[in-house]
């Protein structure tokens, strides 16, 4: 029967009972082997994490509104690629972790834009501006005049030329208005144009003094603390910060000015009020305490020095010594309120601080007010009161730029009346400003 039976091919039963004896008969040290492996591929296949560059591929990946905002606080979304990982693992990057390293590599990147991008667009020299030393001393000598300029009136240009406005151009209509046989610089390159002597075209027309020229930093800084601080901006070894580099030189500049050539230095949103006759080497108080009759914040919007005066040579030295760009105003007015409280009462330095009446007669969170029109009687009694007060008072009047820019010279205000005691050309619109 055995025989008989072992002749027939065998049943597919038979066959597959055969194959699994095979197989748990082969090695035991092989079978652990290949388990071992088909384990470490899954593994890899789903534990492999991919981790993103923090690095940015473009300027649009890298924007430092979108990385510091509270929206995204360094969360990154996962894409399609790391999706699955993300899922897998469940686990990410503590928050915390992320903040203290990526701002490291930020930085670096972002210093080095800075230091090779902006540093250029404000710094870099042009043929106007090498000739900065020789067309100022030919403005000041009355090369082309009948006279030379004895007072002379500075102001910094950093914007376009196209947003040289109404504003800008009535400052300087009070200027000429209070002082006519003045001198004013304006230090810009943007106005060192066709289109910015067009715009100034109409005060020459009437014999006032102006030029707008090209500043030269290398000569403007020389022999002074700027001079290596500037050569250490050319290099990208400052970090320009988060304020606006350019606003920082106009802070570094006006002190330079003065101190190369000496006279009155005005932001483009003053309205000089009366002449200046008998001011010499002043700063204005922006605040005082009013209990002890003593000053608590000076400005540099307004500055009145003689040539190479010492106060001035501090303002520049601390300017290069603690220069920070991540701190607004603190390489302007809180830097001339923090030399001029260590220097005061110290021999060799000559100087005042006015009260801030004299430039600075409403504060900041109240300038909206003198650009409104009385309403009711109460209101019309403080308008003419301090109208007068203004007059009697002031020699300027500080209009605090981005926080009155947008508001309308309303007829009857205050700022509406000093228009038109300061005006040149007073048939534009007061409105206008």
């Amino acid at each position: 029967m055995e025989d008989n039976i072992s002749k027939y091919p065998l049943c597919p039963f038979r066959k597959l009972k055969r194959s699994l004896l095979a197989l748990f008969c082969f090695p035991t040290s092989l079978f652990a082997l290949l388990l071992l492996l088909l384990l470490s591929y899954n593994g890899a296949s789903i534990f492999c994490i991919k981790v993103p560059s923090f690095l940015p591929k473009t300027p649009e990946t890298f924007s430092p509104e979108k990385k510091f905002s509270p929206e995204n606080k360094f969360v990154r979304k996962p894409t399609k690629s790391g999706s699955n990982v993300m899922f897998a693992v469940k686990e990410e990057i503590p928050v915390s972790k992320l903040q203290i390293k990526l701002p490291l590599l930020e930085k670096s990147n972002l210093l080095m834009r800075r230091g090779k991008f902006n540093v250029k667009s404000f710094v870099g020299p042009t043929l106007k501006s090498k000739l900065f030393s020789q067309r100022l001393k030919e403005f000041f000598n009355g090369v082309g005049s009948s006279s030379s300029c004895k007072v002379r009136f500075f102001m910094t240009w950093i914007s376009s030329v196209e947003s040289f406005d109404f504003r800008e151009l009535f400052t300087i209509e009070s200027v000429f208005k209070s002082h006519p046989n003045a001198c004013l610089v304006i230090l810009s390159s943007s106005l060192d144009s066709t289109r910015g002597s067009e715009l100034l075209e109409p005060f020459r027309g009437k014999g006032f003094r102006i030029f707008a020229i090209s500043p030269d930093f290398d000569y403007l800084f020389k022999n002074t603390f700027a001079e290596a601080w500037f050569d250490r901006l050319k290099k990208g070894d400052v970090d320009p910060g988060d304020v606006s580099l350019g606003q920082n030189l106009s802070n570094l500049v006006r002190l330079s000015v003065l101190y190369k050539f000496g006279g009155i230095y005005i932001d483009t949103d003053v309205i000089v009020l009366k002449n200046f006759a008998g001011l010499r080497n002043v700063i204005g108080a922006q605040t005082m305490d009013l209990e002890s009759g003593n000053w608590s914040r000076l400005n540099n919007a307004v500055m009145i020095f003689d040539k190479k005066h010492p106060l001035l040579f501090k303002f520049i030295q601390e300017f290069a010594l603690t220069f920070n760009g991540n701190k607004w105003g603190h390489n302007g007015p809180y830097l001339v309120s923090r030399v001029v409280s260590r220097v005061t009462g110290r021999p060799g330095f000559n100087f005042t601080v006015l009260p801030p009446p004299a430039f600075y007669p409403i504060d900041w969170r109240r300038i909206q007010s003198l650009f409104h029109a009385p309403r009711a009687g109460l209101q019309s009694k403080w308008v003419s009161s301090k109208l007068k007060h203004i007059r009697k008072e002031s020699f300027a009047l500080h209009l605090w730029n981005k926080h009155s820019r947008n508001l309308t010279v309303e007829e009857g205000s205050i700022i509406g009346r000093i228009m038109l005691d300061c005006c040149i050309f007073c048939n534009s619109s007061v409105s206008a400003l």
